[in-house]
């Protein structure tokens, strides 16, 4: 199916210790965990990839923001897509308003 993993990072996610299926765009899942394993005083960077640049990788964007507005997250453009390039180019914009490092 088009929205299953590729086996190699299948294989790869499931040797990982925490794993989130997300039901919705952006998972609340994922910012509590964040949030609880990490303090503000934390040195901690997130750096995010994904699919869909205009949606779920904005969505979790901001969710950690919210959760966590002092941890810095990036997110590495290259490794993302949108829907459209102009909606992936509108979203990495958006981010870079909120404090989001956007590396090109």
């Amino acid at each position: 199916m088009g929205w299953e993993l590729e086996s190699h990072i299948e294989e790869t996610r499931t040797l990982e210790d925490k794993v989130f299926d997300k039901k919705t765009f952006g998972s609340t899942q994922l910012g509590e965990y964040i949030a609880h394993k990490f303090k503000e005083n934390d040195a901690l960077e997130i750096e995010l990839v994904g699919l869909c640049t205009d949606i779920c990788v904005i969505s979790n964007a901001l969710l950690i923001k919210a959760y966590c507005p002092e941890i810095q997250i990036s997110v590495d453009a290259s490794c993302c897509a949108g829907v459209t390039v102009a909606s992936h180019n509108n979203a990495l914009e958006a981010m870079k308003m909120c404090q989001i490092q956007v590396v090109e």
